[in-house]
Order: C-alpha cells, then structure tokens, then sequence
C-alpha cells in the first residue's frame, strides 16, 4: 500500500487490487484489469484518464486543478483515453515495467 502525498498533490492511497477483499474486486475484476479505478466503498468513482483527471482535479495546486479541469473538456478527454489505452497496453515496455504488467489478452 503507498500513500501518495506531497506537497502539491492530495491525499489518496495507492492500493493494488490484488491485496483488495474480493467483495469489492469481484463486480470490478475486468476493468481492473484495465485501468486504474479510484473505488468507494466498493463503487467505482471514476477509472483510466477519468480517474487521471479526478485525482488532479483533487490537488491543493491550482495548476494541477486547471489540468484535471481541461481533461475533462470533450476533445481533451477522448484523447487522453486513446493515450490511456495505449499506456495501458505498453505498461511492461515502460520504465519499470515488467511481464507481469501485460494486460491479458482479449478474449473473443
């Protein structure tokens, strides 16, 4: 579990799913997989470049505030989730990143 907080970013907790009761994880298990998801009490609140934009949107910084806030913009975030996507399905070529980040393949 890390605790993401610094001067500048809010308050959130990293937690990987894996170590996540099943309860929670079970009705989310295929966008997990996935994508990023900031949960509540076992609702999705957001998840990928949604998830991005709330979590800076949350920030102490005004700029990162205004960044979480043009995300969100139409054209803005249709791109930022074909970037997410791509990220995504990168994430064991990034620095880092290992096999056990590929995303499963898709199933037919």
């Amino acid at each position: 579990m890390n605790r993401i907080s610094s001067p500048g970013r809010p308050f959130m907790e990293a937690v990987p799913w894996q170590s996540l009761p099943e309860e929670t994880t079970r009705p989310h298990i295929e966008q997990l997989d996935r994508e990023v998801l900031i949960l509540r009490d076992g609702h999705v609140l957001a998840g990928g470049a949604d998830a991005l934009a709330v979590y800076l949107r949350r920030s102490p910084r005004r700029r990162y505030r205004i960044a979480g806030a043009v995300i969100t913009f139409p054209g803005v975030i249709r791109c930022a989730h074909a970037v997410y996507r791509w990220v995504a399905r990168n994430r064991h070529r990034m620095p880092g990143g290992t096999y056990a980040c590929r995303l499963p393949p898709p199933q037919p």
